[in-house]
């Protein structure tokens, strides 16, 4: 008879000794102490902001974090203002440290110390995912934000890729299989036509003319 166990604590030792033979032989792989997959990158976070796109989209995750016992506060347009001072006060003051938030959240909030932003469903524009994400790194402080980017969020891929290469950060070859080709944001008054000039191009020339009719 042979039994694998990937960890062993007293209960495991216990099972073994019941069933196995008297005097087994034991290998060990590793040590023996506790110990976790080094190819395995733990993180431990401790204020941790979830954006969805819809509001009922807020009442079912928070739901289901809730029924599996995590303490967590939500805020979405459907909520009082007094019921999103309450929820914002809890998450801030780190007594609920989990909060699920459509992008009511995502301008003019002041948070401390937001660990990681977790985009549970993709904005409707990058301009919103990027004040979602500022949400963290604050006041000097480094931070993170997982995405989760689907098949329905390709016509924003461009724009994606170009947020993350201007802020040097790795392009994932799956989101590049999105990217056909990157439409150049149009100018609110001009339209396609607008070329946007850059910080580096010379100075324009200044002309002055006099009032003279024969010059």
């Amino acid at each position: 008879m042979v039994m694998f166990s990937a960890t062993w604590p007293l209960l495991v030792h216990q099972l073994a000794q019941e069933f196995m033979d008297p005097n087994p032989v034991k290998v060990v792989i590793g040590s023996e102490d506790l110990a976790a997959n080094h190819d395995v990158m733990q993180i431990v976070e401790n204020r941790v902001l979830v954006f969805v796109l819809y509001k009922w989209e807020t009442k079912r995750v928070e739901n289901m974090l809730q029924e599996r016992g995590w303490n967590v506060v939500s805020m979405h347009g459907d909520k009082a203002q007094n019921e999103r001072t309450k929820a914002l006060s809890l998450f801030k003051k780190g007594s609920c440290p989990l909060m699920i938030a459509t992008d009511v959240a995502a301008r003019g909030l002041d948070i401390p110390d937001v660990e990681v932003v977790i985009n549970y469903s993709f904005p409707l524009t990058t301009e919103d995912y990027v004040h979602r994400i500022g949400l963290t790194g604050r006041a000097g402080k480094k931070g993170v934000a997982h995405t989760f980017f689907m098949q329905q969020n390709k016509g924003l891929a461009g724009e994606l890729v170009n947020v993350l290469r201007e802020a040097g950060q790795i392009v994932p070859a799956d989101l590049l299989k999105f990217v056909t080709h990157v439409k150049k944001k149009e100018s609110k008054i001009y339209g396609a036509h607008f070329k946007e000039i850059s910080v580096n191009a010379p100075k324009p020339k200044r002309t002055t003319f006099n009032d003279s009719d024969d010059d």
